[in-house]
């Protein structure tokens, strides 16, 4: 769509050669269009001209974030008979580079100072001032000096000088690298949130779900990894010969120690240097992917923009196609000659946004200037002061980093705006300035923490106590060594290292001699070596038929664990988590499930063999330990052996001569139940056809504790069947109840990946019912068919009533179909019929013609037969409505698998509105 700049909409752009737009997060937006000097609209594009990007949603047209772009470079060949004209347009953000910061005010060594302000008192300041220049004319902020764009209080408050001159894209970008802002344009407004809040929303889980799957929404998934920013030591170097080494574990590395360095101006303390080395180590300790996913429309579940925007966290196939929470930093979407649509997304996994952040991190300590708020702890009441004046705009952003014990300990950077005068106002140089803080606590004495030349308005203090309360105060001292007055003490709380350990990797389970090893490689996953700060390992373990984790164990380097005591046979799933010296915890690893295996045949447990250690006494039969033929019948005195010197269980069936015990020689009932030793009746015990039209009573059969198997349920008359591998089990079930006096069979699948989805089969005595419903509720949300005893209906149900679409069936002999059709940019060449609308700009020439065209890649497989109206957009008084407005006379007068065409008697606006079916 074409706008004037700053203007009104121009008209529609409805045949584009080709075109790739570009939509990054927290940058300007971009758009390359080839459009052919042949083709209506091009009168449009042949001035300075805005061009927006629009998509269809829920039958509105809409312009996502970042859509609208400026038409400013243009390109052509006058050789080239098609006409060609290739035009570059930057997003409407590029405008911002036209708009710097005048040197208004006072400035101290040239700059313009702001003292611990809002973000977007700053950002207001450079568009107010412009505005009232006559410079961003057409642009408005979605936001104020006060609050977001979501009505949200700024988290964030500078003390930065800046230079006359520079321009507010650039302070914009700035911003957003430092992760103080998030923003965006919305047309012509520009929008800025607290970063990490509206432009980072989490579908990566829950309700919101997006989940890009391979085959359905990607179809091609490139990465490229790369090892060559892997380090395992870094030198710091600071001022005045200062150095500090931070290194990991070398063995973590394929080659061992690879080194590098890095040079702070600035640094002269452990702390700092420790804070820094730190974050650069963590950003250079593995394989780093870009992840590339090129997305497909046809059969897409999730739409960009109308499902995902720039900054989403959505599951998506990661590094080797394993499904992963990932952030969506740039949304790229093309369309080629043939007119077929396409696009890809960049995504950073949790690693590369780690490392963004870590890069803030770092970037702050050394310039400071940026500050959360602190934590909102009132300083202890102190007085003092003397001339220079007092530093205006002291904030403090503290933070944790590791010692080299591994230990957290809290660095602050305090910030301030410059001195230039004296108490009394008069002009003043100052030779430096002196930074002093103590707990904060009344009574307690303050002590020098820093001292900065008179230049440097920013310090970093380090070795401070986590969880613990400190106040900062700063003075400035004058060129003859006179001290200033101290500005208002500023007090904040020191956090606790928030960061936990990698995910460990998965443990490797097996079973021996009765008991469980859980064996941990000592690293994380993908081979991540463990921090300093790691503490161990826990190892969890639950029966997955009676869930309750419970801690087995721990490992504090790569290891063993044994877990004892577990019954035979019964499964058990195990996991690890991994916990550091702060108390922070990683999430579980993907839990394996084990059973043990007992050494013996378990019909002699219990009964010959105590556990797996003891023999019970007299249970050793005589071919076990007594020479065979050494026991005969005369050394064994008449009637000496009687039945109650007979151990249980100690005659077996191949002891008895077959035939020797007949049915009359068992009385009546005398076998009962617990005479007959656990698992001692098995299968090859029972003869073929045993057992028949008998009842079998208890609640649960199964075929198995573990792996591949089926379990039948009689208290809720349902068999459930698993796989190998998993507890994503099907159902097929009955209850009763549903419908009066009838029972109803249910048939249900395992649930998808993502929990979102399950496939369901119902039989009843009038109904049949097969669809897609959520898993925790009955609820339909996908395709489904109903055949009933008076009705039938068939469609898709996306969970609201507004959106669903159906045709439905009845014993009336009538029909109705329920939701919408799809517009005509994205039907099928063979659909049956197609339908949309358009708008007819104004002509004052008689009998002029209207060409519509439906995109090339879904021209109707046949001819055509269109069915079209006209709303006249006569937008007159009533008086020149009835004197004036006579009935347009047209006529369809053409029509292909392509298009038709509309003669008309005369100009004027019109809204057309098609419906066209197949021949």
């Amino acid at each position: 769509m074409a706008y004037e700049p700053n203007g009104d909409k121009l008209g529609l752009l409805p045949f584009p050669l080709s075109f790739e737009a570009a939509a990054p997060l927290n940058d300007v937006s971009s758009l390359r269009l080839d459009y052919s000097s042949h083709a209506a609209g091009e009168d449009l594009l042949a001035q300075p001209c805005e061009v927006a990007l629009e998509y269809l949603a829920d039958g509105d047209w809409v312009e996502p974030p970042g859509g609208r772009f400026l038409r400013i470079k243009r390109g052509s060949d006058v050789t080239d008979q098609a006409g060609k004209r290739s035009y570059i347009c930057p997003g409407y953000a590029w405008a911002f580079k036209k708009a710097v910061l005048y040197p208004t005010g006072t400035l101290v060594d040239g700059k313009r100072q702001f003292n611990a302000v809002p973000v977007g008192a700053v950002l207001r300041t450079l568009i107010d001032e412009a505005k009232v220049r006559g410079a961003l004319e057409g642009m408005t902020a979605g936001f104020s000096s006060s609050i977001d764009s979501n009505n949200q209080e700024w988290a964030a408050k500078l003390t930065l000088a800046l230079e006359p001159g520079v321009d507010l894209l650039t302070l914009l970008l700035n911003l957003s690298d430092q992760g103080v802002i998030d923003w965006r344009m919305r047309g012509r407004m520009l929008e800025v949130f607290n970063e990490g809040t509206v432009m980072a929303r989490d579908r990566s889980a829950g309700p919101a779900l997006v989940d890009l799957r391979l085959g359905r929404d990607v179809d091609q998934a490139p990465d490229d990894a790369t090892l060559e920013d892997l380090s395992t030591a870094i030198l710091i170097a600071g001022e005045n010969g200062f150095t500090h080494e931070i290194a990991n574990d070398p063995a973590a590395a394929p080659w061992g120690r690879w080194e590098t360095y890095q040079q702070q101006g600035g640094v002269s303390d452990p702390g700092t240097a420790a804070a820094l080395g730190q974050a650069a180590l963590s950003r250079a300790s593995g394989e780093r992917v870009q992840i590339t996913r090129a997305v497909v429309f046809d059969a897409a579940r999730w739409l960009p923009w109308a499902d995902y925007t720039p900054g989403d966290m959505v599951l998506a196939p990661g590094d080797g196609g394993r499904m992963e929470p990932l952030r969506i930093r740039q949304i790229t979407l093309s369309r080629a000659g043939d007119g077929k649509l396409s696009g890809n997304l960049v995504l950073n996994d949790r690693f590369l946004e780690d490392d963004i952040k870590l890069a803030r991190k770092s970037a702050g300590i050394l310039a400071g200037g940026v500050s959360s708020g602190g934590s909102g702890a009132t300083p202890a009441p102190d007085s003092s002061g003397r001339v220079p004046a007092a530093p205006p705009g002291l904030i403090v952003e503290p933070d944790a980093y590791l010692d080299a014990g591994g230990y957290a300990r809290g660095i602050a950077v305090v910030t301030w705006g410059p001195v230039i005068a004296d108490v009394n106002g008069v002009a003043l140089d100052v030779d430096g300035y002196e930074v002093y803080a103590r707990p904060n606590a009344e009574g307690e004495l303050w002590y020098l923490v820093a001292q900065t030349a008179s230049g440097d308005v920013s310090a970093s203090v380090s070795s401070l106590n986590v969880d613990s309360e400190y106040a900062f105060k700063v003075r400035a001292v004058g060129n003859d060594g006179t001290k200033g007055v101290f500005s208002a003490p500023v007090a904040v709380l020191i956090p606790n290292d928030g960061t936990p350990p990698p995910v460990p990797s998965a443990p490797t389970l097996t079973t021996r001699l009765g008991v469980i090893h859980a064996a941990w490689d000592g690293l994380g996953v993908g081979g991540a070596p463990m921090p300093i700060d790691f503490e161990r390992v826990r190892v969890w373990m639950q029966d997955p038929l009676a869930p309750g984790a419970a801690e087995v164990g721990y490992l504090t380097a790569a290891g063993v664990v044994v877990i004892p005591d577990q019954p035979y046979g019964q499964a058990r799933e195990v996991w690890l988590t991994a916990i550091d010296r702060s108390g922070n915890e990683s999430a579980a690893t993907p839990s394996g499930v084990i059973a043990t295996v007992p050494l013996v045949d378990t019909d002699l447990i219990g009964d010959i063999i105590d556990g797996a250690e003891h023999i019970i006494d007299g249970t050793i039969p005589g071919d076990a330990k007594i020479t065979a033929g050494t026991i005969t019948g005369r050394l064994i005195q008449a009637l000496e052996i009687k039945a109650d010197h007979i151990q249980a269980n100690a005659i077996e069936a191949d002891k008895i001569k077959a035939g020797a015990i007949q049915a009359a020689h068992i009385a009546a009932n005398a076998i009962e139940a617990d005479k007959i030793a656990a698992n001692a009746i098995t299968a090859v015990k029972i003869a073929a056809d045993a057992i028949t039209g008998k009842t079998i009573t208890g609640g649960i059969v199964r075929s198995g504790a573990t792996g591949q198997r089926f379990v039948l349920d009689s208290s809720t008359l349902d068999l459930r069947f698993y796989p190998a591998g998993n507890t994503n089990y099907s159902r097929f079930y009955a209850v009763d109840g549903l419908y009066p006096g009838e029972t109803t069979t249910f048939i249900t699948s395992g649930t998808n990946q993502s929990s979102s989805a399950r496939a369901e089969l119902q039989v009843a005595a009038g109904l049949v019912r097969l669809g897609i419903r959520q898993p925790s509720t009955s609820t339909r949300k996908g395709g489904g068919l109903d055949v009933a005893e008076g009705y039938a209906q068939f469609g898709y149900s996306t969970g609201s009533q507004s959106s669903d679409t159906y045709i439905y069936l009845n014993n009336t002999g009538r029909f109705f179909i329920r939701g919408r059709v799809w517009d005509s940019n994205v039907a099928d060449p063979y659909d049956a019929f197609q339908a949309g609308s358009w708008s007819i700009g104004g002509d004052t020439t008689p009998n002029w013609a209207v060409y519509y065209y439906i995109n090339s890649s879904s021209s109707m497989a046949g001819n055509m037969g269109p069915v079209v109206t006209l709303r006249d957009g006569f937008s007159g008084g009533a008086d020149a409505f009835f004197n004036t407005m006579l009935p347009v006379a047209w006529a369809i007068t053409a029509s292909t698998n392509l298009g038709f065409q509309i003669n008309l008697a005369r100009g004027s606006s019109f809204a057309c509105y098609f419906w066209a079916h197949r021949h």
